[in-house]
């Protein structure tokens, strides 16, 4: 009675398949044995009262309760205790029957039918419809069973059939009771316990029952089978004990041994050990959860790594230092973690893995103090379960895609596939099912698309080799079907494979139908392309033509910049001497506008040079932060004079604004406008001022002069074009607006022209307005130059010029400096032998007659000193000299030569002579 309390089907589905929560346990605990202590109150007199009521053998013990109102003339009485046996006997069918349908389809029918679904379900998508015939069919066939085993029982006493039951349901307790208390206990042994346990409780008890019917002979109860009594069913071995107690002794023992003997013969497996660890106590007893929790040595380093593990280190970093935030608290690597921290944890891990896997890692981290392995185990099962289901809905949702998928394992077999993956290919059902190796699916492709016996190996391998480098898609056609299959393989870490097939048969058809509508296009294409070909060579041609002869323009004006620059720099030199020895004071205001002027003829054919190095590609504008007044009044100066002379008013308006870009050739933009202005304007006036433009600044030149027409204002730009009505009242070349053109491409500034015949024209240049603090551009100071200045340095001056020698001695003498000359290194090195002084430093020019100057400055240092100061005088402003000179440690000074750069060089040497001195 006791094991049928547990295990007793209907029991067993009340208490734990229809069970709730642990509370109902519980209460069932105590309310059970309540229920059956009254029960008995009520059973007790009736059966005593049947007993002397009724002769022994008369009355039905089971019938007492019907007999009694009977005897005693009480029909009502007997109805109404009919009609409670009934119901609760009715009862308790329907509950044995429920209970015993979900066992029978839940764990031997639909195990049975998913195994082979296939072939079953027949694309049947509603399974709960064939769970419900399912178990109503058992319903059905245990209610008939039933019926049948009390036909068959005759006036058997209820209480007989009960405990033969009883003895039945107890061949469950071995493995029942050993699985909660015994390690070792294994499925193999329980299902070979049970099973002996039930075939003896069959010879021993069951049987006898059919004997006592007449379904069978006495003559096996009483002499044995064979005539063999040591194996009479109720005297077994020649035990004599009753019958009842024989059978389930005799059972149970068998039972017992069988489930021992089989479970100590082998291990049990790594699920057996799980299942054993959740069920079996282990001889300590855990600690309270929460008190484990709070107490835990897990740190919060080690639990940030759990979770970084499955969410990543960034996502991580950023989740728990927003959790210390909100909670305003500091997490330190090595503290504890505490309850709240875990649980947080927990519900970071659930976002990416779900509850139950993050239940289980976190169960798995703190196992040692906080989560017993029964509970770990059991998360384990629900993880499993979560696995499981979210498998299905990929299967699903792979069926759903429309391209046919499946998964290779490192031995090329099919372990994953979809629906699509059979239908794309139709394979047959023999070579969609899990184990099928790549190569077989390749060979059956083969033979169905007529690929020769012999060559079916070559086929195979082919594919094989195309699978295993992935990359771009493979199209198998099958002409047989007239369709085209797109291959994609791609290899996995394990070294597994995963294929896609997708049918482009409708994209091929449509590329095949487009590209043969492009075949009659294709010839007229090629015929029109030769034809663009000669033109494109023709004009490429003439394009060659034209940039040799611009590049070659570009190269004469760099190369002829030496020789005009050279008188240039004679004149710089002559002037320089003359303002250093302090003229007449009547003189000086006409030294000093010589000075400007030929400072500004100098500028202007820098900045020639500059354009011509635009063109060749090689101009870098220096931009830099400065007032526009600076420039302004510049111009100012230098254009007075010519304004003054045509009896024009020139007026430029202040303006305080910064501007960054380049100085120098913004200055030239500008002389151009203002020189053009001057130039074109018969009477009037010429204004110079400046506007904010967006942020910018524009710098307006206005004049009163002839005007531009608007169809030719686009004109003046080019090269060497002038209109007729300005060539008619100025000279010129027409090159200064086709400067500003070029220079305002490189600088990136906007150039702007509003005119109007008769009336007069705008010019202006938009330029970057500044807030920045101005560039600091070094002033040269022209001073006077003291006797004890540079008084005793000697310098060796050597130009194939002898104008350009001539005005460095002189210029050299005022200020002190003894000076010896040559005109080449052979005159040089014959002035050394027979001079009395050692220069202290060399000026040379780069171009000399019979090689450059920094070849001579070399053979001198041989010469002389090897650490001699140089400097090297040129007009070449190419990288290549600057490379040349920086390699050689001489020292680089252009021309026009700016006195005070000289003059700061010299008194270095000048230091350099003292120091050795001392």
């Amino acid at each position: 009675s006791f094991v049928a309390i547990v295990l007793l089907p209907r029991q067993f589905h009340v208490a734990v398949v229809e069970n709730h929560n642990e509370q109902e346990i519980k209460r069932a605990a105590w309310l059970f044995p309540l229920y059956l202590v009254l029960i008995n109150l009520f059973v007790v007199p009736i059966a005593i009262a049947g007993m002397v009521t009724f002769a022994p053998g008369v009355v039905d013990s089971d019938m007492f309760v019907l007999a009694l109102p009977l005897h005693s003339g009480s029909s009502v009485l007997t109805m109404i205790a009919f009609v409670g046996g009934l119901s609760a006997a009715t009862a308790m069918v329907i509950v044995e029957s429920v209970a015993l349908s979900i066992m029978i389809s839940n764990d031997l029918v639909m195990p049975f039918v998913l195994q082979r679904r296939e072939a079953l379900l027949q694309g049947r998508d509603n399974i709960g419809s064939l769970l419900l015939i399912v178990r109503r069919l058992a319903i059905f066939a245990i209610l008939l069973l039933a019926y049948m085993y009390y036909r068959t029982a005759g006036d058997a006493q209820l209480a007989s059939i009960g405990i033969l039951a009883f003895a039945a349901i107890a061949q469950l307790a071995p493995a029942f009771f050993g699985g909660l208390f015994w390690r070792r206990g294994t499925a193999r042994g329980a299902i070979a316990g049970m099973t002996v346990g039930i075939l003896a409780w069959a010879y021993t008890l069951l049987l006898p029952t059919f004997a006592d019917f007449g379904f069978l002979g006495r003559n096996l109860l009483t002499e044995g089978p064979f005539g063999m009594s040591w194996l009479r069913p109720q005297h077994l071995l020649g035990i004599d004990l009753a019958p009842l107690v024989h059978g389930v002794l005799v059972s149970l023992l068998a039972n017992i041994a069988c489930y021992f003997g089989f479970s100590l013969r082998r291990a049990a497996s790594p699920i057996e050990q799980l299942q054993a660890s959740i069920f079996v106590p282990t001889d300590l007893t855990p600690i309270t959860p929460a008190f484990r929790l709070w107490r835990s040595s897990i740190t919060v380093e080690e639990l940030t790594a759990t979770v970084a593990r499955y969410l990543g280190e960034e996502r991580t970093r950023q989740s728990f230092a927003s959790y210390a935030t909100s909670q305003r608290m500091a997490l330190e690597p090595k503290d504890e973690a505490d309850v709240r921290l875990v649980r947080y944890g927990e519900h970071l891990l659930a976002s990416a893995i779900g509850a139950a896997s993050s239940r289980l890692v976190m169960s798995l981290l703190l196992r040692q103090r906080t989560v017993s392995s029964k509970a770990a185990l059991k998360l384990l099962d629900e993880a499993s379960t979560a696995i499981q289901y979210n498998r299905e809905i990929l299967q699903t949702a792979l069926d759903h895609v429309r391209q046919g998928i499946a998964v290779f394992d490192k031995d090329l077999q099919l372990i994953c596939w979809n629906r699509q993956f059979g239908e794309v290919l139709d394979l047959p059902p023999s070579l969609t099912r899990s184990g099928i190796r790549l190569q077989e699916i390749l060979r059956f492709n083969a033979r169905r698309a007529d690929v020769a016996p012999e060559h079916i190996d070559q086929f195979v391998a082919l594919r094989m080799e195309g699978y295993a480098a992935g990359g771009e898609p493979i199209q198998e056609r099958f002409d047989e079907r007239g369709m085209v299959i797109e291959v994609r393989a791609n290899s996995m870490p394990d070294g597994g494979l995963v294929t896609t097939f997708t049918d482009i048969t409708p994209s091929v058809e449509a590329a095949e139908a487009l590209e043969r509508a492009n075949e009659t296009l294709e010839r007229r294409v090629r015929e029109r392309t030769e034809e663009l070909t000669r033109l494109n060579i023709a004009l490429a041609n003439a394009k060659g033509q034209a940039d040799a002869a611009n590049i070659s323009k570009t190269k004469f004006l760099a190369a002829a910049s030496h020789d005009v620059l050279q008188p240039l720099n004679a004149a710089r030199l002559y002037l320089t001497s003359l303002i250093e020895r302090r003229s007449a004071q009547d003189d000086a205001p006409l030294i000093g506008n010589i000075d400007a002027s030929l400072e500004a003829v100098e500028e202007i054919f820098l900045a020639l040079l500059d354009i011509s190095r635009l063109d060749a590609g090689a101009l870098r504008p220096e931009f830099t932060t400065f007032p526009v007044n600076d420039l302004l009044r510049q111009i100012e100066v230098e254009f007075k004079p010519m304004a003054a002379a045509k009896n024009l008013e020139l007026i430029f308006m202040p303006c305080s604004l910064m501007v960054r870009s380049d100085r120098r050739l913004l200055r030239r933009l500008l002389q151009n406008f203002v020189s053009n202005a001057v130039k074109y304007t018969v009477a009037g006036r010429v204004l110079v001022g400046c506007r904010r433009q967006n942020g910018n600044l524009r710098v307006d030149v206005y004049d009163t002069g002839l005007g531009i027409p608007k169809a030719k204002q686009h004109d003046i730009f080019i090269e060497f074009h002038r209109l007729d009505q300005g060539a008619k009242i100025a000279r010129g070349l027409g090159l200064g607006l086709s400067i500003v053109e070029r220079i305002a491409r490189v600088l990136e500034h906007d150039i702007l022209v509003d005119s109007m015949p008769g009336r007069g024209s705008r010019f202006s240049v938009i330029t970057p307005r500044s807030d920045a603090a101005p560039s600091v551009v070094p002033q040269e100071r022209q001073v006077a130059v003291h006797p004890s200045q540079l008084v005793g340095v000697t310098a060796l001056c050597i130009d194939n010029e002898p104008t350009i020698l001539d005005g460095m001695e002189t210029m050299l003498r005022g200020w002190g400096c003894e000076v010896l000359k040559a005109p080449d290194l052979a005159t040089a090195l014959a002035v050394l032998e027979h001079g009395e002084r050692t220069p202290n430093g060399l000026l040379v020019d780069y171009h000399l007659d019979e090689s450059n100057g920094v070849e001579v400055i070399k053979a001198l240092r041989l010469r002389l000193n090897e650490n001699l100061p140089a400097i090297l005088i040129t007009a070449d402003r190419s990288r290549r000299v600057r490379d040349e000179a920086r390699a050689a440690g001489i020292q680089l000074l252009h021309k026009p030569i700016k006195p005070a750069a000289l003059r700061a060089l010299l008194a270095q040497w000048r230091v350099m002579r003292v120091a050795a001195a001392e």
